[in-house]
């Protein structure tokens, strides 16, 4: 850097008439250290020149630019650094540690800052939209998600429906297992146990993608394996037992003669007696769509299904003048809410037979679930001596084993005409049941 050979002390004017391509001006006496320099652009700017008692190198240290810095206060300023230095001190690496910690300062703010805004709702979108869920990458490609798109929309629901609610708005850095544990035992005490543990897992794995992707430090720890592990001490069951439970005929009775009173909803009433008629699993009902009724050839299409094998359900006469009727008061859906027309969530069901138990407006039956009506059409159809092929194929079962690779026969037929007979056995005991109580 050029060097102004001068005796004189600066003065505010020489630094006021400095212009570019000057060379550096350099103060004097107790002030020698000062100089000021004019940029380009015509910036003047004051620096300490020094050697650095620590690396004992030329340092230039940057104290402002004038006018802003007037030279009055340049000089003061520049007192100052040289007291630094007579301590033995490097004003300017003090500068750069103090920028350093500055900056790690600002960015661990914002890290905080960021953690905050990172919810347990961003944290649950981060997982859906980033892994389970179909997408597109920047060049327009769509990149299949980790699950199919029943398994996308259920998972979706597992999450909203229990997670969101209760701990959404929540940071998801400040959830604690005590947190996740709350909550899980909350979805148990409903008496959806296998929700439970769905939910438990969904939440644990949607944490191990962020920890994967950065968004938690090396000593954050999965609050829902934490709570899946506490919970596992403590013996508590995230799955159901296989189930056992089939209806009697005259259990059914009580059944039909409660259910119209009941506190089920007109639409949850309407889910277990098309559920009752034809032995579909309650979710393939709770998700049908008109679409896929034809009334006239007297079916319902089944076009996903737990066996991923779509079938057609033949209709008894009841089901289709039910329909009939049906048809005219919903939209696009068989069974939707009331408030969203999309079709109700097969947990709802579960939810309110849980409440009418807790405040005693169960009907009066050894307890039993909305899945045990399907155990009870297929217990029903043998005592009615229904062929064991005919009543597997109405559950949509698949067949195992050298049967299941022969015989591909669907047995439709042969379903419509068990299914009538099930649906004419169901009313045959009402009206014995209403004769009895005439005498």
């Amino acid at each position: 850097m050029a060097t102004a050979q001068s005796t004189k002390p600066l003065s505010a004017r020489t630094v006021k008439v400095m212009k570019s391509g000057d060379k550096d001006k350099a103060d004097t006496g107790e002030n020698a250290g000062l100089r000021v320099t004019c940029g380009a652009t015509g910036v003047k700017t004051f620096f300490y020149r020094y050697t650095s008692p620590i690396s004992s190198k030329l340092v230039q240290l940057k104290i402002g630019n004038f006018p802003e810095v007037s030279l009055a206060e340049a000089r003061l300023k520049l007192q100052e650094l040289k007291q630094t230095r007579r301590q033995g001190r490097c004003p300017a690496t003090e500068l750069k540690e103090q920028q350093r910690q500055e900056k790690e300062l600002e960015l661990a703010q914002k890290k905080e800052q960021d953690e905050a805004l990172f919810t347990v709702e961003s944290l649950v979108e981060l997982y859906l939209t980033q892994y389970i869920e179909d997408r597109k990458s920047p060049n327009g490609q769509i990149i299949v998600g980790a699950r199919k798109p029943k398994g996308q929309s259920e998972t979706r629901r597992t999450l909203y429906g229990d997670v969101i609610p209760k701990l959404g708005e929540m940071p998801a850095k400040a959830i604690t297992r005590k947190a996740v544990v709350d909550m899980i035992m909350a979805i148990i005490q409903r008496g959806a146990n296998v929700q439970a543990g769905n939910v438990l897992r969904e939440f644990s794995a949607a944490y191990e993608f962020a920890i994967g992707l950065g968004y938690f430090s090396d000593e954050f720890a999965n609050p829902a394996l934490l709570a899946k592990s506490s919970l596992k001490q403590a013996k508590v069951k995230l799955t159901h037992q296989r189930g056992k439970r089939v209806l009697s005929d005259a259990e059914l009775v009580t059944l039909l003669q409660w259910l119209p009173g009941s506190g089920y909803t007109t639409t949850q009433k309407n889910v277990l007696r098309f559920a009752l008629w034809t032995g579909c699993r309650t979710g393939e009902v709770c998700n049908a769509a008109w679409q896929d009724i034809d009334l006239e050839k007297q079916t319902f299409h089944i076009r996903e299904s737990k066996t991923e094998v779509e079938r057609y359900v033949q209709l008894p006469q009841q089901a289709v003048e039910f329909l009939t009727t049906l048809r005219l008061t919903t939209g696009d859906y068989l069974f939707p809410s009331q408030k969203t027309r999309l079709p109700i969530q097969q947990k709802q069901l579960t939810e309110q037979a849980w409440r009418m138990r807790q405040s005693d407006r169960m009907v009066d039956l050894a307890a039993w679930t909305p899945h045990d009506l399907r155990r009870t059409v297929r217990t029903g159809l043998s005592r009615l001596r229904c062929p064991s092929e005919v009543a597997e194929a109405v559950l949509g079962h698949s067949r195992k084993g050298i049967e299941g690779t022969y015989d591909l026969h669907r047995y439709e037929a042969e379903c419509r005409e068990w299914l009538q007979i099930w649906a004419d056995h169901l009313d045959s005991l009402l009206v014995e049941a209403k004769c009895q109580l005439c005498g």
